[in-house]
């Protein structure tokens, strides 16, 4: 009986419920319907009556020879074209790193969670029928530098690395750039595209390549679950659904 708003809920949270109710229990709710009966009690009697869900569940399935692109990934790849390669939709990230560090175990980490996530291994092609994706093998090179820096030229030599321009139809839309501060200070920029990733998917990320370079510490490969659907499999989900 206790209200879902009173809790803590809000709009987002609402929207993630309600994606939630449909994938695992197929059934239609829309927000408004969440905000006119917030409690698990009103909303069991609203379910009941409720229709199956009119959004098919994303999963993964036969993969046309041409992979479409997203329609987020359709804006991203039409200003590229227009604009040409730049730095205005990079997605930097800086880490501090103290402490001992194995520089190849990072380096490996790196490339296992690229070699888990297509979406950061995908370029783009395009022919008479417009742009389509092409996932790169999972052991693709992943673009990787070091160089040596002080504190007090972290920062300018940050923002130049930022500012690579990445070129969509032949750049993997992420690459490292690790900069030694000392025997034991580094600083880690990784640098993203927009059309691979967002402020969101940092957090993940980052997990992984923190899973990822334990393992390597410790001389192994990194046991992790198999993703249930990849970004691709999600563009072809919202063509189906949206046309």
């Amino acid at each position: 009986d206790d209200n879902f708003f009173a809790l803590g809920g809000h709009s987002l949270l609402a929207t993630r419920l309600v994606g939630r109710v449909r994938s695992v229990l197929d059934a239609e709710l829309s927000v408004r319907r969440l905000f006119e009966a917030p409690t698990v009690a009103e909303l069991d009697r609203v379910l009941d009556g409720a229709g199956r869900s009119r959004v098919p569940a994303l999963r993964v399935g036969t993969r046309p020879e041409r992979l479409p692109l997203s329609f987020g990934q359709q804006r991203l790849w039409f200003l590229h074209q227009l604009e040409g390669p730049g730095a205005v939709y990079n997605v930097p990230l800086a880490l501090r790193l103290s402490g001992e560090l194995d520089r190849e175990a990072l380096r490996l980490a790196l490339g296992d969670v690229v070699a888990r996530h297509e979406s950061l291994r995908t370029v783009f092609a395009e022919d008479a029928q417009g742009a389509y994706q092409v996932v790169l093998d999972a052991g693709v090179e992943v673009p990787w530098s070091v160089s040596r820096t002080t504190t007090e030229q972290l920062s300018e030599r940050l923002e130049e690395a930022a500012r690579y321009a990445f070129d969509l139809t032949t750049d993997i839309p992420v690459r490292a750039t690790l900069f030694q501060l000392g025997p034991d200070e580094h600083a880690l920029l990784l640098l993203m595209h927009h059309i691979a990733t967002d402020a969101w998917s940092l957090r993940p990320f980052v997990n992984d390549l923190v899973t990822a370079y334990g393992a390597r510490v410790n001389g192994t490969d990194p046991r992790w679950p198999v993703l249930p659907v990849q970004y691709a499999d999600f563009a072809v989900w919202q063509r189906e659904l949206l046309g």
